[in-house]
């Protein structure tokens, strides 16, 4: 429960900056909507982005054997796009924020939240590490070691190592993208 308290409250935050960026380079009205649109946008970013993302990469690999590696490269761009214009448009309909303009209010938006997607991939580790120790602090600075003193058991760790498909199941759990995804954020940074 705490790790999602904690990826959902750091990503809040961020997305919030981001939105209030958007504002400022764009013709949008965010202004205080800022803070509903960034629940919106976390929401969609946690739970709505994967699943449109992981069905139109299944669409796209029936034809993925035709394309060339360009080809392929300019595909997987534009899918990341339209899943990042499809969460802006969930933004701009379940918030207050105002848009003007078709380029400026609907396609240059995604746009600033693919970089701030791509931003935060290379920064969520260290944000979401103090994060939970404000968390932690919050909650009254409990721990594993001081539950342990207290009386309480500390779960049980396995000493193997992990095959891969267990570490690749834990990478997936700690940031919610599959190896896909991941490639993806990593090869537009």
């Amino acid at each position: 429960m705490k790790t999602w308290v904690v990826r959902f409250l750091s990503l809040l935050v961020f997305n919030i900056v981001v939105l209030l960026v958007i504002g400022w380079l764009t013709p949008a009205r965010v202004g205080f909507s800022a803070l509903w649109g960034g629940v919106v946008l976390t929401a969609a970013t946690i739970w709505v982005k994967p699943a449109v993302h992981g069905w139109f990469t299944r669409m796209s690999a029936k034809s993925a054997s035709q394309r060339t590696r360009v080809g392929e490269r300019a595909v997987e761009f534009v899918l990341v796009y339209v899943v990042a214009l499809l969460i802006w448009m969930l933004v701009v309909l379940l918030s207050g924020v105002n848009v003007g303009g078709f380029f400026w209010g609907y396609l240059l938006p995604p746009f600033i939240l693919l970089i701030g997607w791509a931003i935060y991939a290379a920064i969520d580790d260290r944000v979401e590490g103090h994060a939970g120790a404000l968390y932690d602090r919050a909650a009254g600075g409990r721990t594993a070691a001081g539950s342990a003193k207290a009386g309480g058991a500390l779960p049980l760790t396995d000493a193997s190592p992990p095959s891969s498909a267990t570490a690749e199941a834990r990478r997936e759990l700690k940031d919610g993208l599959t190896a896909e995804q991941r490639k993806m954020l990593d090869d537009l940074g």
